[in-house]
C-alpha cells in the first residue's frame, strides 16, 4: 500500500468535516470570483452614467460580499484546520501507542532522539500537509479554474496570451518540486541527528561535567546544528528563486494583458468593466501560482516525514500474542514453577546463552551467578519475554511462555532491571507505578517501602512519599533509586519476583537488612536473584552459576563451596576482600 493510501485511513475519519469544508471553500471561493464580475458592471455603469442609487447598491453588494467571504473563510479554516488537529492527534496517539508494542532490540537499535523528532517535527509536518495544504490545494484549484472559465468568457483569444507562461510554470513546479522534496528529507534527517544529541547531552550531563567534557558536547553540538542550518538555508535559497520565477512570470501575464487589454478597449472590441474584471481575474490565477509552490513545498516535506514516520510503523513487534492461548487465563492461575529446557539464544552470530537447563518450583528462590558477562541478565529478561526465547525453551507451570498472553506473563512477573529506571514524578507514584490503575492506597506503598528498606529514607524527604524526585530520580542516591525499584516490583504483589543484580548500590548491611525483610515475602513466590555478591546467593534454595554463557555448576551454598570450584573461589575471593576491607 502507498505512503498516500496509508494516510487516507486518517482523513476518512474526518470525511464529515473535510465535506463541510470543502463546501465553505466552494462559497468562499464563489465570493472571490464573484466581486470582479460585481466591480466590472460598476463600472461600466459609471461610463453609461448610473445613479447614486445605484452605486449605492454596488458598494452594498461588495461589502456584502467581503462580509460573507469573511465568513466563510474563517469557518473552512476552522473546519479543515480543526479535522487536521484532529489527524495529528490520532497519528500522535497511534504513533506513541505503536511504540510501545515494539520490542527492547527496536530502542536498542534507534536512538532516542530520533524517534522524538519522528514523534515530534515530523507529525508537524504531516499535519501540516493534510491541513493548510489540503485547503490551499481546494482553494486555488476552484479560484484557477472559475477564473480561467470567466476570463474566457471576457475574451478567449487575450486569455490564451495571458496563459503563455503557463508551460513555464508547470515546468518550474516539477523541477522545484522534487528539489525541495530531497532537501525537506535531508533536513528532517539532520533534525533527528540534533535531537539526538541533545537527548543524549541531557540525559548524561552528570557524566559531562564529571569528566569536563562541556566543550566537546558544544562543539559536537554546534557541528551538527551548523549542518542543520545549512541546509534549511540551502531550501530557503531554493525556495527564495522559485517564487520570484512565479511573481515574474505572472508578472509577464500582467503586461501582456495590460497592453493587448488596452488596444481591446480603444478598438471597442472590450469595455473598460471587462478589462477590469479581466485583469482582478488574473491577479485571482496569480495567488493559486505563488500558493501552489507553497503547498508543493507543505506536500513534498510532509511526504518525506510520512515516509519517516511509516518506517516505525511498517516495523513490527517482534515479540507478539501471535501463539498465545488460553492456558493459562489470568494472572490469578499462575503458580510460579518456571522451567528452562535446553534455551539457547543468540543475538545475530553470537551466541550468549547454550544449552540452559534448569528447574525453578514454586516458591522457591534460585540465585544465578557468574563473572560479568556470562549471560545472567539475558537469561532473566526471556521470563518476561523482553528477548524471546525460542519455542519449547521456557516454561511456566508447564505452559510455554510464548503461549501465554503478555498481558498475563508480564503481570504475575515483578522485575527490578539491574539499572533502575524511575520516573519524574512523586516517590509513591513511581513505586505504584505497576498497578493498572492506581487506587489510593498509602498502606499498599508504605508496606512495599518498609521492605525495601526505603522508609527510613523517606522520613527525610521534604514531602514523603509525595516528594518529587526528578528525571530519573536524579535526587535519589543509586542505593535509594535500586530499593525504590524493588518497592516497585513488590507493590505488584507477584507471583514471580526477578531481581537483576537490584542490590549492587547498596552496601552490605542493608543489603543483609534488605534480604531478611524479603524472607517472607519471598516464601510466598517464586523468586530469582541474580548477584555478584555470594552473600546474596547464600540462603537460595538453589544457585546457578553461569560462565560463557552455560550453566557449570548448581547446587546449594554448602553443596558449592565444598566442590571447590568457580563458586568456591568466587566465595573465597569476596571472603578475601571482606578481609582485607575489615583490616
Amino acid at each position: 500500500m502507498t505512503p498516500g493510501r496509508r494516510l487516507l485511513g486518517y482523513l476518512l475519519r474526518y470525511r464529515r468535516s473535510f465535506v463541510v469544508g470543502f463546501l465553505c471553500v466552494i462559497a468562499t471561493a464563489s465570493i472571490g470570483l464573484a466581486s470582479p464580475w460585481v466591480l466590472k458592471h460598476a463600472v461600466d455603469d459609471l461610463h453609461a452614467g448610473a445613479t447614486a442609487d445605484k452605486f449605492r447598491f454596488y458598494a452594498a453588494a461588495l461589502l456584502g460580499l467581503a462580509a460573507a467571504g469573511g465568513v466563510f473563510r474563517f469557518l473552512m479554516r476552522r473546519i479543515i484546520i480543526g479535522a487536521s488537529r484532529g489527524i495529528e492527534y490520532d497519528l500522535r496517539n497511534d504513533f506513541f501507542a505503536h511504540l510501545q508494542r515494539l520490542d527492547l532490540g527496536y530502542f536498542q537499535r534507534h536512538r532516542t532522539g530520533d524517534l522524538m523528532s519522528r514523534a515530534t517535527s515530523d507529525l508537524s509536518a504531516v499535519r501540516s500537509m493534510v491541513g493548510p495544504a489540503v485547503m490551499y490545494t481546494a482553494t486555488t484549484s476552484l479560484t484557477f479554474v472559475v477564473a480561467l472559465m470567466l476570463m474566457i468568457s471576457i475574451d478567449a483569444w487575450l486569455t490564451i496570451i495571458a496563459l503563455v507562461p503557463l508551460p513555464f510554470v508547470t515546468a518550474s513546479v516539477r523541477y522545484f518540486g522534487e528539489a525541495i522534496h530531497r532537501r525537506s528529507e535531508a533536513i528532517q534527517q539532520q533534525l533527528s541527528e540534533i535531537s539526538a544529541i541533545t537527548q543524549e547531552m541531557l540525559s548524561g550531563v552528570r557524566v559531562v561535567r564529571a569528566y569536563g567534557q562541556e566543550p566537546f558536547e558544544i562543539e559536537r553540538f554546534r557541528a551538527s546544528n551548523e549542518v542543520y542550518f545549512t541546509r534549511n538555508r540551502g531550501l530557503i535559497r531554493l525556495q527564495g528563486v522559485f517564487n520570484p520565477i512565479m511573481g515574474l512570470l505572472m508578472g509577464t501575464s500582467a503586461l501582456l494583458v495590460l497592453w493587448l487589454g488596452s488596444r481591446e478597449v480603444v478598438a471597442g472590441r472590450m469595455t473598460v468593466g471587462e478589462l477590469v474584471a479581466f485583469n482582478a481575474y488574473l491577479a485571482m490565477l496569480a495567488w493559486p501560482m505563488i500558493a501552489f509552490g507553497w503547498v508543493t513545498s507543505l506536500i513534498q516535506r510532509g511526504m518525506a516525514s510520512w515516509k519517516r514516520m511509516l518506517e516505525v510503523f511498517d516495523t513490527g513487534p517482534a515479540v507478539t500474542d501471535a501463539d498465545a492461548t488460553d492456558a493459562i487465563p489470568d494472572v490469578a492461575a499462575i503458580r510460579g514453577e518456571i522451567e528452562f529446557r535446553h534455551l539457547t539464544l543468540a543475538f545475530g552470530d553470537r551466541v550468549v546463552l547454550h544449552d540452559i537447563s534448569a528447574t525453578l518450583p514454586a516458591g522457591t528462590t534460585t540465585a544465578i551467578v557468574g563473572g560479568t558477562g556470562s549471560g545472567k541478565s539475558t537469561l532473566l529478561s526471556v521470563l518476561p519475554r523482553l528477548h524471546n526465547p525460542p519455542p519449547g525453551t521456557v516454561f511456566i507451570d508447564g505452559v510455554d511462555v510464548r503461549h501465554i498472553r503478555l498481558a498475563v506473563l508480564r503481570g504475575a512477573i515483578g522485575f527490578v532491571p539491574q539499572e533502575p529506571f524511575l520516573f519524574g514524578a512523586s516517590l509513591s507514584e513511581n513505586i505504584a507505578f505497576g498497578w493498572s490503575q492506581p487506587p489510593q492506597d498509602p498502606d499498599g506503598v508504605e508496606s512495599a517501602a518498609a521492605i525495601a528498606r526505603l522508609d527510613t529514607d523517606v522520613r527525610d524527604f521534604p514531602k514523603g512519599y509525595d516528594t518529587v524526585i526528578g528525571e530519573r530520580g536524579i535526587t535519589l542516591s543509586g542505593g535509594q533509586k535500586q530499593r525504590t525499584a524493588i518497592a516497585r516490583a513488590l507493590a505488584v504483589d507477584p507471583k514471580i519476583l526477578v531481581l537483576d543484580d537490584a542490590l549492587s548500590a547498596v552496601d552490605t548491611y542493608t543489603e543483609e537488612e534488605i534480604l531478611r525483610r524479603l524472607q517472607g515475602v519471598m516464601r510466598q513466590r517464586t523468586s530469582l536473584i541474580v548477584s555478584h555478591r555470594i552473600s546474596t546467593a547464600r540462603g537460595a534454595d538453589q544457585i546457578l552459576v553461569l560462565s560463557g554463557g552455560r550453566i557449570v555448576e548448581r547446587g546449594t551454598h554448602d553443596d558449592l563451596v565444598t566442590r571447590n570450584g568457580v563458586y568456591a573461589e568466587l566465595h573465597r575471593k569476596q571472603l578475601l576482600e571482606e578481609e582485607l576491607a575489615a583490616s
